[in-house]
């Protein structure tokens, strides 16, 4: 068994086949072009590297080489298809297990980094192409939010391996003093700090959640009713704008639309 996940590089391999891989990228980056019920879209999907020049980002986490490089696999996009009626549509695979840390990405500046690669996310949805998070693994960190967390519409696979939150279950429990039992007692009522899917989209924050018959190797089912899903996804997108409104009406999400009304009140 791999020491590090391979769902990322799997979903990637099976959904773009086909398509046109894109070059000049760090190798921890596949990206490709293709078509998708006949719709033009860009994968992008960050993969383990066991031979990153940069130790911390071995395993799939989300470095300097690999938020430059995702800056650039997005804004290529919004350049070549700036003022073309039909733009492709950017599907982000994710399975990212952490930010990469260490101290030469602190000296070098992955903040920098990450916050390019979001940008370059957001520009893109703001420019008009439908960027679809499809969550196939961890969503971890800064990671997640470098990669994903821009999405017009994120979607997730029903599976224990899939989670979102801040930080892993042993970081978090010594962050909060708790042991990694005492902190699943805490998540299982506050949903914020769960790590589950269910919590998470609970939140408000998933367009929609699918179960799949093999998420390490999808099968071709599993890719149909991806497939299908990514492609309703791109059309929701179309009908109803860039914005990210559509996370906002969770019930657990009340505290959230309560204060964005109180400050627009006092702006």
């Amino acid at each position: 068994m791999s020491a590090y996940s391979l769902r990322g590089l799997n979903w990637f391999n099976a959904l773009s086949a086909g398509g046109k891989g894109v070059q000049g990228l760090p190798a921890s980056l596949r990206v490709a072009d293709g078509q998708m019920a006949e719709q033009p879209v860009r994968w992008v999907a960050v993969v383990a590297d066991p031979d990153n020049r940069f130790v911390r980002a071995r395993q799939g986490e989300v470095g300097l080489l690999e938020g430059w490089g995702l800056a650039k696999a997005v804004d290529e996009v919004i350049e070549a298809d700036q003022g073309k009626a039909a733009k492709r549509a950017i599907i982000a695979i994710v399975d990212v297990p952490s930010q990469a840390y260490g101290r030469r990405e602190e000296a070098l500046g992955i903040h920098q980094a990450l916050a390019a690669a979001a940008d370059s996310y957001a520009r893109a949805r703001l420019a008009g192409h439908a960027v679809i998070g499809l969550l196939v693994g961890k969503a971890m960190s800064g990671a997640f939010l470098a990669h994903g967390y821009q999405a017009n519409r994120l979607i997730a696979l029903r599976d224990p391996g899939v989670m979102v939150h801040a930080m892993g279950k042993a970081s978090a429990a010594r962050v909060t003093l708790r042991s990694v039992e005492e902190l699943e007692a805490l998540a299982a009522s506050v949903p914020p700090m769960a790590y589950d899917i269910d919590s998470y989209a609970s939140l408000g924050l998933l367009w929609e959640t699918l179960s799949v018959e093999r998420i390490e190797q999808p099968s071709e089912d599993d890719l149909a009713r991806v497939r299908h899903c990514l492609a309703q996804a791109i059309a929701d997108v179309a009908s109803s704008g860039t914005d990210l409104h559509g996370r906002l009406g969770a019930s657990n999400r009340a505290a959230s639309s309560r204060v964005r009304e109180l400050l627009r009140e006092q702006w």
